[in-house]
């Protein structure tokens, strides 16, 4: 029984999404942890809420909803409202629950990491003004702000601060949008630097590369060659955007998201499963707005 549908990319184009679910039967390599929180793996009240059926896993109670339909597998499905099971009708329940048991393992690891994604967005946003910090290269870089000063903008590395001038009756979209035109500027240095250091370890050859203001990706690749990459990489250290880079040109090699594709990723970056993790952890919502 297949326990998990994949939907087919389009195969002129294959994108990095920010979100990133485990793919159908690989299952986490360390048993995660579970934490206390409100969702429904941890110690849940004696019944279970009304639309959703309960499992008991060892310690844990799992809160579940059933949808019956036409579809010829067991679907799992992790939302802010927890586990959705999609079962055809002629699937038991037994059934449905030893595909639970099965899959437990990235049930509860999912179901932490939206918990924990949920916790992030609760946090407050970053303030624009002087002394706010911006997260930049996997750093906090301090904002300083010279008011009525000749416009310009200058990073100190030495001591982590960007100071912006700006005309003294300069409000908050102003100065975002100079922090934003230098990020940009910068992530076009960086991405011409390291994309050809990749390229040459594959043997690959890209046509081209544009910065992306994507919401949903973290960068693209065309089947001719037209790499694109999230300028909101900049917020990250060197070897998570050397990650996205890699991915995006191992593409040139397989238009696709195989066993051979993630080999070729892992023959010019080894670490790519942290990477993908750091990633997938780093919720958008976490990330100043522009």
């Amino acid at each position: 029984m297949r326990l998990l549908r994949h939907t087919q990319p389009d195969p002129n184009q294959l994108a990095l999404q920010l979100d990133f679910f485990a793919p159908a039967g690989l299952a986490p390599t360390t048993e995660p942890k579970l934490r206390a929180s409100p969702d429904p793996v941890t110690a849940a009240p004696s019944r279970p809420p009304d639309g959703k059926r309960r499992i008991q896993l060892g310690e844990h109670a799992l809160d579940y909803a059933l949808l019956r339909s036409k579809r010829r597998s067991i679907g799992f499905l992790i939302s802010d409202d927890g586990l959705r099971i999609t079962a055809p009708k002629w699937v038991t329940i037994g059934e449905i629950e030893n595909a639970i048991r099965e899959k437990q393992r990235w049930i509860f690891t999912k179901l932490n990491e939206r918990h924990e994604r949920s916790a992030r967005r609760l946090q407050p946003q970053m303030q624009w003004c002087d002394g706010a910090t911006l997260p930049y290269l996997g750093h906090n870089v301090t904002l300083r702000i010279r008011a009525g000063q000749s416009a310009g903008i200058a990073y100190d590395e030495a001591t982590l601060e960007l100071i912006i001038s700006l005309p003294a009756d300069a409000g908050e979209q102003q100065l975002k949008d100079r922090v934003q035109g230098w990020l940009q500027a910068r992530a076009k240095e960086i991405f011409a630097a390291r994309l050809p250091i990749y390229a040459a370890k594959l043997g690959v050859t890209y046509q081209s590369f544009a910065l992306s203001s994507a919401t949903t990706q973290w960068g693209s690749c065309t089947a001719d060659g037209r790499i694109r990459l999230n300028w909101r990489l900049m917020h990250f250290s060197l070897p998570l955007i050397d990650y996205v880079i890699a991915h995006e040109l191992s593409h040139l090699r397989e238009m696709n998201h195989s066993p051979r594709f993630w080999a070729t990723v892992q023959s010019i970056f080894p670490e790519f499963e942290m990477a993908k993790k750091a990633l997938r952890d780093s919720a958008p919502e976490t990330l100043p707005i522009f």
